[in-house]
């Protein structure tokens, strides 16, 4: 530290200069690296330290590393919401398909009262499964985000990849007769 008050007050005068490898030698800086010589010669430093001094020598180069970090960062998210999107798209047609199954297989062999509540049973287990919570329990938690949706229109897309995966797994069992347990 004290090296580097002794450079803080060398600084302002005008007979002041410093190469990268005094620099490097005098404050013991990391990820920078000067090297000299016939072939080695050349300074190589750590990208942030590299942009932020490129930032401090160029307002135009500052300005251009915002614009591609903006854009990137646009572009990402985008990305995702897109993924998002197709996956829960999936979810959906997968519903029909796990909705397919409870129709043909589990309906028939059910009395009238029973019937109202066995889609929402069997959509349970998955959401129990993947949640731990029903979908009646996630609306009484989440009552605002319950006006706009459903748990699985706010859930990521890892958890939507699997919602896809338990929704066939699971029609594939009620087709082979197995009880809910």
């Amino acid at each position: 530290m004290v090296e580097f008050d002794q450079i803080k007050t060398e600084y302002g005068k005008n007979s002041f200069a410093m190469s990268s490898s005094q620099w490097i030698k005098r404050t013991n800086a990391i990820g920078i690296i000067s090297k000299g010589g016939r072939y080695n010669i050349g300074t190589f430093a750590h990208s942030g330290i590299a942009f932020e001094f490129a930032s401090w020598l160029s307002p135009e180069f500052k300005l251009y590393l915002i614009k591609e970090f903006e854009r990137l960062k646009t572009n990402e998210a985008y990305q995702e919401k897109i993924d998002w999107q197709a996956n829960r798209i999936l979810s959906k047609l997968n519903y029909v398909v796990h909705t397919d199954a409870v129709k043909t297989y589990i309906v028939p062999t059910l009395i009238e009262a029973q019937k109202k509540f066995v889609y929402a049973e069997e959509a349970d287990v998955l959401n129990v499964a993947l949640f731990g919570m029903t979908a009646k329990e996630w609306r009484y938690n989440n009552p605002e985000l319950a006006k706009e949706g459903n748990m699985r229109d706010y859930t990521d897309l890892l958890h939507l990849v699997i919602l896809n995966n338990l929704q066939n797994t699971n029609a594939e069992l009620i087709g082979d007769g197995l009880s809910q347990r």
